[in-house]
């Protein structure tokens, strides 16, 4: 039998998710608590990664192990490191990096040991029928989701959709010089967080395809402040339902 395991990366993300979760069940493990049920006609283990790459890690392998998923889906924000993009932006990943990784000079930097490479590809069919239903989001359903007011808060217009690299590091990027320096280093990424690149590497290992999706919800380094628990609550987390409940009916 089929089971999606759906990341989040928000627990508020995650909550929205949860409301439309039938034959629900809890287990907790490792202080996590993993929700099995069923999401729109698909089998689901819905969870709350914590942040960090070590956290994320730890909740793919148990989600991996202890509920044999077969896919993962994994949801959340993202600073912008491409200039181009702009707030309320959506980047699906193509390929994932560790920005701030570095065993040399062992390997050269951001190369993970054993499997000898720098970034980790994403399920290519996943991808595909992720980018169809952010699409299918945008262009039908993002302005009866979302209100127009909410939408001015954060000046979302018309959302772009980006299929690109992604890079995830253990810190928060503040500051501009943090920005330059992953462009510069690594110049083909487009947004930055903090799991994605660890989730990678544990699917790549298991063989489990994934598929990682990232709101903007800032320009990384900017000094540009928004109300991000109002972001998260009221843009990403309907961005992610919608799309989630529009990838499964298509799975489905």
């Amino acid at each position: 039998m089929s089971r999606i395991g759906i990341m989040s990366a928000m627990v508020e993300e995650m909550n929205i998710l949860l409301k439309s979760i039938k034959n629900e069940k809890i287990e907790t493990i490792g202080q996590r608590e993993y929700h099995t049920g069923k999401l729109f006609d698909n089998d689901v283990v819905l969870v709350f990664s914590r942040w960090g790459k070590v956290a994320a890690s730890s909740t793919t392998t148990t989600l991996i192990n202890n509920f044999r998923v077969d896919k993962i889906i994994f949801t959340g924000v993202a600073g912008a490191i491409n200039n181009k993009l702009n707030i309320g932006d959506i980047v699906i990943a193509k390929n994932l990096y560790q920005h701030d990784f570095d065993a040399s000079p062992l390997l050269n930097k951001h190369v993970l040991p054993h499997i000898n490479k720098k970034e980790i590809p994403t399920n290519k069919a996943l991808n595909t029928q992720l980018i169809k239903s952010a699409k299918q989001f945008i262009a039908t359903q993002l302005n009866n989701t979302i209100t127009n007011n909410e939408l001015d808060v954060f000046n979302i217009s018309t959302p772009e959709i980006v299929y690109g690299n992604i890079a995830s590091g253990d810190q928060f990027i503040k500051t501009s010089n943090q920005r330059e320096l992953i462009r510069t280093e690594l110049n083909e990424v487009e947004a930055v967080e903090m799991e994605g690149g660890a989730v990678a590497q544990i699917c790549y290992e298991y063989n489990i395809p994934l598929a990682v999706i990232r709101t903007i919800s800032d320009k990384a380094g900017s000094d540009a402040a928004i109300d991000f628990p109002r972001f998260v609550e009221n843009i990403a987390g309907k961005y992610s339902y919608k799309i989630i409940e529009n990838l499964l009916s298509e799975i489905n």
